[in-house]
């Protein structure tokens, strides 16, 4: 790969995931906070991106990949989804505001796989040059938490502004990467090949059965995180807290890189019982922590997010790339990210919404009782981490990592 293309991939990356970071982080205050949303309405508003991810597979593999050239189609839904995305932030009634941002949802979602597969096709070695490119992504979140944070637009309808703005400089921006021709023009694509069915065959492995079930149980109460850290955190008072948050994609960037160490002397099960761990530990922390003499817990609560990620997430992906069969794997990584991202996630955002409302005090402004609210989840976690540990069962637990790159598709979060 070129050195020209390297540079265009790796401001592909930074953008993608700084318009994410700019809008995403901090919805759910502007929500509450400023436009009196209740819980479950901020939880349906998370949800659109959950609804996105179930519908983006048919929209990638049965159009976008027969008919289209990559970047003119990367272009075209980053300019529609700007002028969609400047379109929700004047809105101040839930139900044109839902219906809008589900409409913005349907426009970004797709991109990431798209982002990932152009970057791919340029490759002669992926496993080797994607992950320096990709890391520009988390860099880019962080980028848009910082600059958000530090001039204190959490309540308000500017970062979405400011994401609408990156989404239209990046889609002029796509027009400038490689040319990436449809890469499926004469295969006849099915809604079997979109969904991944195929895979559906690996669960008649116990163990994987048992994966796919704990993957799905687990992004519940992951959700809480994603819809409620930042008003949990504004509303505490903690000053910056967009910025703070970015700490937990710093620490998702040190433990990517000493993850290899931790494979070679945990395996697999034990890093996925760590990464479902670390979610319930991060969630006590969370019910334990205030602004004032227990604003430690707050902070560790945020590092944890390496762990959550890396060691939850990019472990699954490795662990399905390791169990599927070749012809499978593209199928078998669809069929999670359908299950997780989608279905799972899709269900988080409905109940969080709900537990949080229950745990609602003062209406205006806004108070709850965020120590019983995360407890919620942290029990939702435990949970899962034990019926995981008594059911799952791998063979692989202390063998080295292939040198494989995990599809990663959120930053994340």
């Amino acid at each position: 790969m070129s050195g020209s293309a390297r540079l265009k991939l790796s401001v592909l990356m930074f953008l993608q995931y700084f318009v994410w970071g700019a809008w995403s982080v901090t919805m759910g205050t502007w929500l509450g906070a400023t436009l009196g949303f209740s819980g479950q309405q901020v939880g349906l508003a998370y949800g659109t991106t959950a609804v996105a991810a179930m519908v983006s597979p048919f929209f990638v593999g049965m159009i976008a990949d027969r008919f289209f050239a990559t970047e003119k189609l990367l272009a075209a839904l980053h300019v529609v989804g700007a002028v969609i995305l400047l379109w929700a932030s004047t809105q101040t009634a839930f139900g044109l505001f839902y219906a809008v941002l589900l409409a913005y949802a349907l426009c970004y979602m797709p991109t990431l796989a798209l982002s990932n597969s152009i970057s791919f096709r340029q490759m002669r070695e992926p496993s080797r040059e994607f992950p320096p490119i990709r890391v520009l992504g988390t860099i880019g979140w962080i980028v848009a938490g910082l600059f958000i944070g530090t001039l204190g637009l959490e309540a308000t309808a500017i970062p979405m502004r400011i994401a609408a703005a990156g989404s239209l400089g990046l889609g002029l921006f796509c027009l400038a990467l490689p040319h990436t021709p449809p890469a499926k023009m004469a295969v006849r694509v099915t809604v079997r090949d979109v969904l991944g069915l195929d895979a559906l065959q690996l669960l008649r492995d116990g163990s994987f059965a048992v994966f796919v079930l704990g993957s799905f149980l687990i992004c519940i109460p992951l959700q809480f995180y994603y819809t409620f850290a930042n008003p949990f955190l504004n509303e505490l008072g903690v000053s910056n807290a967009a910025g703070k948050m970015t700490l937990g994609q710093m620490s998702e960037i040190g433990f990517m890189l000493i993850m290899p160490w931790f494979f070679r002397r945990l395996g697999v099960k034990y890093m996925l019982l760590v990464g479902m761990g670390a979610w319930a530990a991060r969630y006590l922390l969370f019910a334990m922590g205030n602004n004032g003499a227990m604003v430690w817990a707050l902070y560790s609560g945020i590092l944890l997010h390496g762990i959550c990620y890396d060691f939850f997430f990019v472990t699954g992906q490795i662990y399905v790339d390791q169990r599927a069969p070749a012809d499978l794997r593209a199928a078998a990584q669809g069929l999670i990210a359908f299950v997780t991202l989608g279905v799972g996630m899709f269900i988080g955002s409905l109940i969080s919404g709900r537990v949080v409302d229950a745990f609602l005090i003062s209406p205006d402004p806004p108070v709850h009782a965020w120590d019983r609210v995360w407890m919620v989840p942290a029990a939702g976690a435990v949970v899962v981490l034990a019926l995981f540990a008594l059911f799952f069962r791998s063979k692989e637990e202390t063998s080295p990592i292939r040198e494989r790159t995990p599809l990663v598709s959120e930053s994340a979060q």
